[in-house]
């Protein structure tokens, strides 16, 4: 008897422990920069025009965030100016509001003696009247062959948060916020942890907000991400920001932006939409979507019934071509349900319904396990009748007629609306 309930203590503390995680991502207000206007466009067919971006900035802005990234300023080639240069001239030259925006920047360097260079990238975010910067350093052996080597990164560092701090006007006419962004942050913990601790103790002491640490490949697992986070902050404790930015290359792109949340960070940045670099990244859209399925109160700060329509047209604009069915939360199928039993409702823990991000349910009809309220509701969504209206013994013959027709070899998508109406017609006939 004892022995079982030693059991079931081990039950509870489990539980209570997922609870009390639960309980972290309800209350964090994560921080968030949105890069619909960078990170999208980077691995996108198409990209993004000076117009396209122009109209883009004040639906980020009436969506609700409040830090937006403008663009990069290329560090390989900065006197071929990119469209990313063209708008941040743009938005200066017309006096367009750039309060709480953020730009690319590579660090200058400072030499033995003394002198400091600054980048092209920071002698034009001066010019173009940025506020604020995401300062990209790399830290693996990898990522520095070529451009530095530790002692000069690390005189480097401190003079170019100097500079910016001097010579940058922030939002208000204060400081600029300068998160320092470790660009292989993933690859230099895994290679060289006493390294990136040495660099991340020398910024816990510089006048910056904080840090930021990517998985530019996405091939870092969850428990590796927690982990990581988890060692930044015991170097850079709060107020000191710690963000993540993960891309999708294993798979597990979500989970490792939530275990980083419950190991310390304070947020991330990415696009709304989920097309990034590579093949996607951990978006914001996703993120926000998830953020409140847990309950947290702090996402009502964002237009959650814009939340799908807008990744949605952001993505179809970058590509030129529709968003991939099968992607979860933002995906053509991600709300059509082929079985009843698949449906999320309100009340049930976990279920995000699509209406809480502007969405909502529609009807997929797969032959193998579509049910008498699926197929009335993709009836009506063909039809434009009342899913009511369509009889039941009429919608149990089409479960039938799919079964045989398939037993028989026949390859067929009910799902378009020809060989549904078809369908209907061979079930009403008896």
């Amino acid at each position: 008897m004892q022995q079982r309930q030693e059991g079931l203590d081990g039950v509870r503390d489990l539980l209570a422990n997922v609870d009390a995680k639960l309980n972290q991502l309800r209350s964090i207000e994560p921080f968030f920069i949105d890069l619909s206007l960078r990170e999208n466009p980077v691995g996108a067919r198409v990209g993004q025009t000076l117009d396209e971006k122009l109209t883009i900035l004040p639906k980020l802005r009436d969506f609700g965030f409040r830090n937006i990234l403008l663009g990069t300023l290329d560090y390989s080639m900065p006197d071929e100016l990119e469209v990313d240069d063209d708008f941040m001239m743009y938005l200066r030259d017309h006096d367009i509001d750039m309060s709480g925006c953020f730009v690319f920047t590579d660090i200058g360097i400072s030499a033995a003696d003394g002198s400091f260079t600054p980048s092209s990238s920071m002698i034009k975010m001066r010019d173009y009247g940025v506020p604020n910067t995401l300062h990209e350093i790399y830290l693996s052996d990898s990522g520095m062959a070529g451009q530095y080597d530790l002692p000069t990164l690390l005189r480097s560092i401190p003079a170019s948060v100097d500079w910016l701090n001097q010579h940058i006007k922030g939002d208000d006419g204060g400081k600029p916020r300068i998160l320092i962004n470790i660009v292989d942050g993933c690859d230099a913990f895994a290679e060289n942890p006493q390294r990136v601790c040495q660099v991340l103790r020398m910024l816990d002491g510089l006048a910056i907000e904080g840090v930021s640490i990517e998985d530019d490949r996405g091939t870092y697992l969850p428990l590796q991400v927690g982990a990581y986070v988890a060692i930044a902050r015991q170097m850079m404790p709060a107020p000191h920001k710690i963000l993540v930015h993960i891309h999708a290359g294993g798979g597990f792109e979500n989970a490792s932006v939530i275990e980083a949340l419950l190991n310390g960070a304070d947020g991330a940045w990415g696009g709304l939409p989920k097309r990034a670099a590579i093949i996607g990244h951990a978006s914001l859209g996703e993120l926000i979507a998830n953020l409140v399925r847990v309950g947290n109160p702090h996402m009502q700060q964002y237009q959650l019934d814009q939340l799908l329509p807008l990744a949605t047209r952001l993505q179809i604009l970058d590509e030129e071509e529709v968003v991939p069915d099968d992607l979860p939360i933002l995906g053509h199928n991600a709300y059509r349900l082929p079985l009843s039993f698949f449906r999320q409702v309100p009340d049930r823990a976990m279920d995000l319904v699509p209406e809480a991000i502007g969405g909502t349910y529609r009807y997929r009809i797969c032959p193998v396990v579509s049910d008498e309220k699926v197929i009335a509701g993709r009836l009506a969504e063909v039809t434009g009748k009342p899913a009511d209206s369509f009889p039941e013994p009429v919608l149990q013959q089409m479960i039938r007629l799919m079964r045989r027709e398939l037993r028989a070899g026949k390859r067929i998508v009910y799902d378009e609306p020809e060989q549904l109406l078809a369908l209907y017609q061979r079930a009403s006939q008896g």
